[in-house]
């Protein structure tokens, strides 16, 4: 069962949440928006369930700072260097792709790279913030030093998910926004799986020797790793992994954060390393604005097989359940929304 809370009222919940902790107002605020993007679009693995599990324990653990603030090293105009210095990375990503954006105001493009940050949330929510300026946004976040996956023919895991999103405006519509990690799924989806006591299909998850696992809680006993986007070296494997370590390069290597196959510790994702990158088209040529207006309607008219599943782009599906439960109520499950009100009172007590 859930509970439809009100969008403002769930999102000034959170934010407060967050304030109990330390975490200044403001930032917060942005903390708590990016982490109710996930429940807000229907990405609920990535969204409030994570709030007691994975964000408060980096707060009261000490591994996420609510109080340091990111550093510039180097600033270059267009480029620029930060150390996020462990802050929340719902908060940081966002602000080094508003950093970015207002650097391409400038330049046409921007790019701010960060080292020292902690779990960002939904890649897909930062890289939309450019929209919001008319530009098109693109975030590259490894995982630290966390290894999950193994290399194609590895008989260790050695990279995290490494999630890449890119969102890009689509006039009067929803903005394209692709969101994906570089393995078949995201490790939210398989616990939450776990949680609700389901099987997963074959592809997701494999043991060490390749033989293909469907109970979800073999990933966290250690009796299963994620397969990469093509599943098996026959099918494409090798792309997955391919764009896995594209991410560490440009999100990790670049900034100097930690390297999942240099790392002393795979099972922590400290010193994640994240790339924002924003592109101000219109400043490179007129009539951008208009051509990805028409570019995604053309999709969205393509003709369907089949007429009760028309054709649309990666963002249109959550564009559409962010207006609905805007205006309806978000759907909170009745354990989360427990759990929320929850931490709530007891640092109200």
């Amino acid at each position: 069962m859930t509970v439809l809370m009100p969008y403002p009222e769930l999102l000034s919940l959170v934010t407060r949440i967050f304030v109990d902790r330390g975490v200044p107002g403001d930032r917060a605020a942005i903390a708590a928006t990016a982490l109710c993007h996930g429940d807000l679009t229907g990405v609920t693995s990535h969204g409030l369930v994570n709030l007691t599990r994975l964000y408060l324990p980096l707060l009261d653990d000490g591994r996420a700072d609510p109080a340091a603030d990111m550093v510039i090293q180097t600033d270059l105009g267009a480029c620029v260097l930060a150390d996020a210095r462990r802050t929340l990375g719902l908060w940081s990503a966002s602000q080094a792709m508003e950093l970015a954006c207002a650097r391409a105001s400038r330049y046409g493009i921007g790019m701010v790279s960060l080292r020292g940050a902690t779990h960002i949330g939904c890649a897909g929510h930062h890289a939309a913030r450019a929209v919001t300026h008319g530009m098109i946004g693109l975030v590259a976040s490894n995982c630290g030093g966390q290894r999950i996956a193994p290399p194609p023919g590895g008989a260790a895991t050695m990279l995290g998910t490494n999630p890449l999103a890119l969102a890009c405006p689509a006039g009067d519509a929803h903005p394209f926004v692709l969101d994906m990690s570089t393995t078949v799924v995201p490790t939210g989806r398989v616990r939450a799986a776990a949680r609700e006591g389901r099987a997963i299909p074959p592809g997701w998850l494999a043991t060490d020797d390749g033989a293909p696992v469907t109970d979800a809680a073999a990933f966290d006993r250690g009796g299963a790793h994620l397969l990469w986007l093509g599943g098996d070296p026959e099918t494409g494997a090798y792309k997955g992994f391919g764009l896995g370590l594209l991410v560490e390069v440009l999100g990790a290597l670049v900034p100097g954060a930690a390297l999942g196959a240099l790392s002393a510790d795979g099972n922590r994702d400290d010193d994640i390393g994240v790339l924002t990158l924003a592109i101000a088209p219109e400043l490179l040529r007129g009539g951008f604005a208009a051509d990805a207006t028409a570019l995604f309607a053309a999709v969205r008219g393509w003709p369907a097989r089949d007429a009760a599943v028309p054709v649309v782009y990666p963002g249109w599906h959550e564009g559409e359940r962010a207006a609905r439960f805007r205006a309806h109520g978000v759907p909170v499950p009745d354990e989360v929304y427990a759990e929320l009100h929850g931490v709530r009172e007891r640092a109200a007590g």
